[in-house]
């Protein structure tokens, strides 16, 4: 008998036990789901009372039925709710505070954002912020300290690239940090130079640590402040849950208190981020912590650096600077350490890797922890960016999950091929080759590193194209999403990728009653306005987290 026939005798039996004390049924609505058996369609879900999905089907489900609350859906289109597979949850809340230069489009724009919020926080310790990106410049070069000082010398500031792998300092925090021509390279990171030896003010990698180690820690307040603010701006966009990649001990405590709180509206996988004291400090996997709105059960590791600032790990030299080869953080050897003590811990792997010699080095890793086949921890590979045409299979082959964010593509394709030509490029963002091959991709954004909204990251998948359209066929759109392919990434193969699909990730009985109401139907409106959705309602556990109507009503 088919898989389906089984669902649809697993839902009479939850109705014959629950019909008659359903909490909630939401019926006229036009709903889809992922699922094992692909994409399922239904029109009214039934919940209970303790926030789990007991049936989904058509309107005949409502004769058997006698809940405490019934809800016309009007029509609407119900999805699952989304899960970011990697972003950084306090960085977004730190961007609703510090400068946020993304989107700048010249050099001489930031130094003018930088002296209007300087002029607009005179008392800061220090200005602190992030998101320039000097590729988007009419003059493609990292920018300097002496720009900096120009409009900001008496106090240091410390500015994080997008993509988090190379900061700019100026003259100040550097002489804080006794950065002088003296000052070596650390392993791992590269501190920029003109050409007397004179360091710039650009840090790269593990030398942002040598500037990074100077800015004051936030405290426990700062956290809970920032976790909330972002908690806040998700849930609107649609996101019921987020993979969290890389939290220290405080950012542990903190999520741990607000789940003992109720205070997270929102789900939270979380990776550690080291395998070292961090590890240590926490000992053992987390699971459904909270009322299952709480996971620590991940480790996050690194294998190199960012394309953008040429830090990936590469096999061979870029295309664009023949004696670079990129960064790689460790050895494999120490890589190769860390990977076993964190599984042999109970904790899932995801590693940072960018270039194809950090994709390669992290397989190897995989492959030897692993003894060379699947491990039920579900090691993963965070971004799978460039990598080799002949490692591709060995994602599936190992299990290994492809965590990738379909934003990069589109924001990359302006220095990608540029970086690594145009062969190594068919092994970039190749979500096509590796669904094919048979990986799991769970999607995300990482933010704040690109924009937190999903649907973003759907419109990418689908379409290899930025917001504006452009390239008009799509960039490489051979490797695109279908739209059913997408919405899986961003949902059931999302929560298999943090061994939740048991819980999470599709509207089926038994599981989470976590799910969207949209503005419009994803499957039918045209490609161009994927990114256009808007969040009506978001419902978390069987709970009303976010309302568009009532958000408006307090603005």
């Amino acid at each position: 008998m088919s898989k389906t026939f089984y669902k649809l005798v697993i839902c009479s039996l939850f109705l014959v036990s629950f019909g008659a004390n359903a909490g909630t049924v939401i019926h006229n609505i036009n709903a889809y789901t992922s699922s094992t058996d692909g994409l399922q369609r239904f029109s009214v879900l039934v919940i209970d009372d303790d926030g789990r999905v007991t049936a989904t089907g058509d309107e005949a489900l409502l004769e058997d039925l006698d809940p405490a609350e019934m809800i016309d859906g009007k029509g609407m289109t119900m999805l699952p709710g989304l899960i970011d597979a990697h972003a950084h949850v306090f960085g977004l809340g730190l961007l609703q505070t510090e400068l946020n230069l993304a989107g700048v489009e010249s050099v001489e724009a930031a130094v003018q954002g930088i002296e209007n919020y300087a002029s607009a926080n005179p008392h800061a310790e220090w200005i602190l912020g992030r998101g320039w990106n000097q590729v988007l410049w009419p003059v493609r070069k990292f920018p300097t300290a002496d720009q900096i000082d120009r409009v900001v010398s008496d106090r240091p500031v410390w500015l994080r690239r997008i993509d988090g792998h190379a900061g700019w300092a100026n003259s100040a925090a550097m002489r804080l940090a006794g950065i002088d021509d003296e000052t070596s390279d650390p392993v791992g990171g590269k501190i920029v130079r003109d050409a007397n030896g004179h360091a710039t003010g650009i840090f790269i990698d593990k030398a942002m640590g040598l500037i990074a180690k100077h800015v004051p820690e936030p405290g426990k307040d700062d956290y809970r402040e920032a976790l909330h603010g972002a908690v806040d701006v998700l849930v609107a966009q649609g996101m019921t849950s987020v993979h969290d990649a890389g939290i220290g001990i405080m950012n542990a405590e903190v999520y741990l208190s607000m789940a003992d709180n109720g205070e997270l509206d929102m789900r939270i996988y979380a990776m550690i981020s080291d395998a070292g004291e961090v590890l240590d400090a926490i000992g053992k996997p987390i699971r459904a912590y909270g009322n299952d709105h709480l996971d620590i059960a991940s480790v996050k590791l690194y294998s190199d650096g960012a394309l953008g600032s040429r830090g990936a790990a590469m096999i061979e030299p870029y295309s664009d600077d023949a004696e670079n080869r990129g960064l790689p953080f460790w050895t494999q050897d120490e890589l190769n350490g860390f990977v076993r003590k964190a599984n042999g811990m109970g904790f899932q792997v995801g590693i940072h890797a960018i270039g194809d010699l950090g994709n390669r080095m992290s397989l190897d890793a995989f492959e030897l922890a692993q003894g060379g086949k699947p491990s039920p921890l579900r090691n993963r590979i965070e971004h799978s960016q460039i990598i080799t045409l002949q490692d591709i299979p060995r994602f599936a082959e190992l299990g290994v999950i492809a965590s990738m964010q379909p934003t990069h593509a589109t924001s990359d394709m302006n220095m990608a091929e540029d970086r690594v030509g145009p062969e190594r490029i068919l092994g970039g963002y190749a979500w096509r080759r590796l669904l094919d091959s048979g990986a799991v991709i769970a999607s995300g954004s990482d933010f704040p590193v690109e924009l937190s909204n999903p649907f973003h990251g759907l419109y990418a998948a689908v379409t290899r194209q930025r917001r504006d359209g452009e390239p008009k066929d799509g960039w490489y759109a051979d490797q695109a999403l279908t739209r059913a392919e997408a919405l899986h990434s961003f949902t059931l193969a999302a929560a298999y990728a943090a061994s939740q699909e048991d819980r999470l990730g599709s509207l089926e009985p038994g599981k989470w009653a976590d799910f969207i109401l949209i503005d419009r139907d994803y499957f039918t409106v045209p490609d161009s306005e994927i990114d256009d959705i808007l969040v009506l309602e978001t419902w978390v556990g069987g709970r009303k987290v976010y309302d568009a109507a009532t958000a408006e009503d307090d603005t």
